[in-house]
């Protein structure tokens, strides 16, 4: 299992591990370019490298499976957008309640290996993506046919005890529901970081 406890002094990486990150960011950058048409690597790479704990988190991305990538650049802020972009939501983030509160359910239950999705992509530095991040990554390419991914709830959902997720089933995109304590092995999230 992947430990998601990091103190802020570890939150950096080697000159061998960012140029490792670095050509694999690269080399999926170029080879997926319909992901990010317009945006240079050259300008993706000097933000990312001109901001150590954003590298940071995107290797946490990568390590545990989500295939960071670029798919949008926000001219009002002057960001890039990167995104989980693993075909099947990441493995290595997989059977996780939705947060705190659902995992402490799980608990109770005697459950104590339950992980909970809110609070391992707060310890990476990523945000969940919201309904319409998920349908927009969902227009780049085909996502979770076989797996499933938690999406930020809203609070009216979260404060009936619910949360949100979602798939592509049947060559379209479906949004579902869900208690927060509910985890399965085919269910993880995904995670963007604006850099």
């Amino acid at each position: 299992m992947v430990s998601f406890s990091v103190s802020d002094a570890k939150k950096a990486l080697s000159s061998e591990q960012r140029d490792e990150l670095l050509n694999t960011l690269k080399t999926r950058f170029e080879k997926h370019a319909g992901r990010h048409k317009g945006v240079n690597w050259v300008d993706v790479q000097a933000k990312l490298q001109a901001s150590p704990a954003k590298l940071w988190s995107v290797n946490e991305m990568e390590r545990t499976g989500g295939e960071p990538d670029v798919i949008a650049y926000d001219k009002k802020t002057g960001e890039y957008i990167f995104c989980d972009c693993s075909s099947e939501t990441p493995k290595d983030r997989r059977n996780t309640a939705y947060d705190r509160a659902g995992q402490d359910v799980r608990a109770k239950e005697g459950l104590d290996f339950v992980r909970n999705a809110v609070d391992m992509a707060d310890a990476m530095g990523i945000e969940l993506l919201t309904e319409e991040q998920y349908r927009d990554l969902q227009k780049l390419g085909k996502f979770d046919a076989k797996s499933s991914s938690w999406l930020k709830t809203p609070d009216a959902v979260r404060k009936l005890g619910g949360a949100i997720f979602g798939d592509r089933r049947y060559d379209a995109v479906f949004i579902y529901h869900n208690g927060a304590q509910s985890f399965y092995a085919g269910r993880g999230f995904r995670g963007s970081l604006r850099v």
